[in-house]
């Protein structure tokens, strides 16, 4: 994971190119079961309400450092996982043509 990166000027746009780029070899051949799959996935409700809980926090300005790190971690799983859907997306749609 990059979150070595996310404490010392973490470069979101440009982490999330990157990871995109080095994602498509994989992506490429994913299968149309796992494509569908990926689009499906959803925090369950415990991991939302963490996050909202984190984002109040950070955007309050009273966000411990350790909860920082965890909410910063929580970002880059979204960057990830968002990727692979718009990746997903993409195969489904050319399966439906």
């Amino acid at each position: 994971m990059l979150a070595p990166a996310v404490r010392t000027g973490y470069n979101h746009a440009m982490v999330s190119t990157i990871l995109d780029k080095m994602l498509q070899p994989a992506t490429d051949q994913m299968p149309i079961e796992f494509a569908r799959m990926l689009l499906d996935l959803r925090a369950d409700g415990d991991l939302r309400a963490r996050m909202d809980d984190l984002r109040a926090k950070a955007n309050s300005g009273v966000i411990t450092s350790e909860e920082d790190t965890e909410y910063k971690e929580f970002i880059e799983a979204i960057d990830i996982l968002s990727i692979l859907q718009l990746k997903a997306r993409r195969i489904v749609s050319s399966h439906s043509d």
